[in-house]
């Protein structure tokens, strides 16, 4: 047996409080490949807490077995911060309450001074590189002086993935179709997670400007092979996903029980595990560009009453959904259709019927970049 469970705290915020993370961890540290999952994150996304369990469940097995080649790192509840944010029984697990804002927003940014660090070390040797940007990646992380219990998590939380061949965030969306979010560089050699997770989108972006957790990981390697370009070899080291495990409400076992063994059999394809994972899957969708998925927008604020069903394809002009205005004096023109942009799928919807202007309230995957999606907005906030 492997396994160690490692406790780690994040200090406390005021006396007689301290909040910890759990870390399960498998394999020897440092062996290859390496393997880091979290999940909720959000801290009210919990369908991929549930899968995390069964996981661990599964893992705990492979264990007793002697099946973990790799090593495995896995954070089954990744913000107690936001677990524990309930107001008057509603749990408010997005934003930090104190003021931190989104929880899987502005992350360390760990390609600012790597260059200047790791270029005097770099030569032909691929490998020999990787290890020289994982060492610098993990010394800046170590130099960071956390004074609050978030920036405390975002530090232990990098620390434990920094140095991961593969890094799986496991959220979820509001109601929602199964989806992954990578770089474009990772599709051809991971989409096997989307076909083992049954996704029916792939959201291909190299750097939306969020600085969302699974980007700040991504990131230095494509930077870094950008800045140095062919003078010396630079993998892309770190495949780093987000991965939105349908809606709030699908915490059930039979889904969790399901994604967990998908996750599984992606960890047996790509060496962490031993075991043959079977005939891979088909692939229920293509690699799209994150510019071709509209966010759309109420316009005013009122009741959304929806007109398209999530999974619905749909066209560029179609009412998608009608915005209700109860206050209006004449109901028979209380009504506002709100029209999609592209022509798509209906990916998600948003659980609140009352919404506010400017409020996303769905999302239509096309294959056309839109104009209006640049960097900097690409994800909701």
């Amino acid at each position: 047996m492997t396994k160690t469970i490692d406790r780690i705290s994040l200090g406390a915020m005021s006396p007689g409080t301290e909040r910890f993370l759990a870390v399960h961890r498998y394999g020897t540290k440092g062996a290859r490949p390496k393997a880091y999952l979290q999940a909720s994150l959000h801290a009210d996304e919990i369908p991929g807490m549930l899968a995390a369990h069964h996981l661990i469940r599964m893992l705990d097995a492979a264990d007793a077995k002697g099946d973990i080649k790799g090593e495995i790192v896995v954070v089954p509840v990744a913000n107690p911060i936001g677990l524990g944010q309930i107001i008057n029984g509603a749990h408010s697990g997005r934003y930090e309450l104190r003021g931190g804002g989104n929880f899987n927003r502005q992350w360390p940014d760990l390609f600012e001074g790597l260059l200047d660090t790791v270029r005097p070390k770099l030569g032909s040797d691929a490998a020999a590189n990787v290890a020289a940007v994982r060492a610098a990646i993990g010394t800046k992380i170590n130099q960071m002086t956390p004074d609050t219990e978030l920036s405390r998590l975002k530090v232990e939380l990098a620390r434990l993935a920094h140095d991961a061949d593969m890094v799986l965030d496991l959220h979820c969306d509001d109601e929602a179709l199964m989806h992954v979010y990578m770089q474009p560089v990772h599709w051809d050699d991971f989409s096997d997670l989307a076909a083992e997770l049954g996704a029916r989108a792939g959201l291909l972006c190299m750097d939306s400007k969020a600085q969302s957790f699974d980007e700040t990981f991504s990131l230095p390697w494509s930077k870094l092979k950008e800045a140095v370009g062919d003078k010396f070899p630079i993998p892309n080291a770190c495949f780093a996903t987000t991965v939105e495990f349908r809606g709030q409400a699908d915490v059930f076992d039979e889904m969790a029980t399901e994604d967990a063994a998908g996750l599984y059999r992606f960890l047996q394809r790509h060496g962490a595990l031993a075991g043959n994972p079977g005939a891979m899957p088909a692939l229920k969708c293509d690699g799209t560009d994150l510019e071709a998925t509209d966010i759309v927008r109420a316009p005013k604020a009122g009741v959304i009453a929806y007109k398209a069903a999530l999974g619905a394809e749909v066209k560029k002009g179609d009412v998608i959904a009608e915005l209700v205005d109860p206050l209006a004096d004449d109901q028979s023109k209380a009504r506002q259709p709100i029209r999609a942009l592209n022509d798509g799928l209906v990916l998600s919807r948003c659980l609140r019927k009352l919404v506010s202007p400017g409020d996303g309230i769905a999302m239509i995957v096309g294959k056309t970049k839109l104009a209006h999606r640049k960097a900097g907005t690409l994800l909701s906030d």
